[in-house]
C-alpha cells in the first residue's frame, strides 16, 4: 500500500488554490525532499521581467502551482489534482502546506488528532527533509 500525500499551495490571501495527491511515496523522506528540493530555489514575485527563469522565479503562487504540477507529472498515475478542498480525507497520511514563504506539514492520525511535525521556510524543509532521508539511509545500511 502507497503513503498517500496531498500538497496545498496558497495564494496571498491564505485560500488554497491547488490540491496535489500522490499516491506513493508521500512521507517527508520521499515526497517532501522531492518538493524541499523544488521549492529551494524559488523566488516568489508579483511581476515578471525579462530575466525570469523557469524552476527559479514564479509570478505569483497560481505560478509556482503550475510549476509544481509540472515537476511532479512524469507518468502516468502516482500524481493527480483534486478539488483544493482543506479537510478532505482522500486516506493521506502527510499533508504539505505550501504559502509564499513557507511549508507546513501535517501528519494524519486516523485514531489520533493530526499533528504539525514542521513549519518553517523553504530552506528550513529542505534541510528538515534531508533529515529524514540521512535517517532512512542509516537504517538500510
Amino acid at each position: 500500500m502507497g503513503t498517500r500525500s496531498l500538497t496545498y499551495v496558497y495564494d496571498d490571501v491564505d485560500e488554497p488554490v491547488l490540491c496535489m495527491y500522490r499516491q506513493f511515496d508521500g512521507y517527508p523522506s520521499g515526497h517532501g525532499a522531492e518538493l524541499g528540493e523544488f521549492l529551494l530555489p524559488f523566488k516568489i514575485v508579483n511581476g515578471i521581467s525579462g530575466d525570469a527563469k523557469l524552476g527559479k522565479v514564479a509570478n505569483g503562487m497560481g505560478c509556482l502551482g503550475a510549476q509544481l504540477v509540472a515537476n511532479f507529472k512524469t507518468e502516468v498515475g502516482n500524481i493527480y489534482l483534486h478539488a483544493p478542498i482543506l479537510g478532505r480525507d482522500d486516506c493521506q497520511e502527510y499533508e504539505y502546506h505550501v504559502t509564499d514563504s513557507s511549508v507546513k506539514v501535517v501528519l494524519n492520525g486516523y485514531e489520533e488528532p493530526d499533528e504539525v511535525i514542521f513549519e518553517g521556510s523553504y530552506e528550513e524543509f529542505f534541510d528538515f527533509c534531508q533529515e529524514k532521508v540521512k535517517k532512512l539511509e542509516n537504517v538500510c545500511r
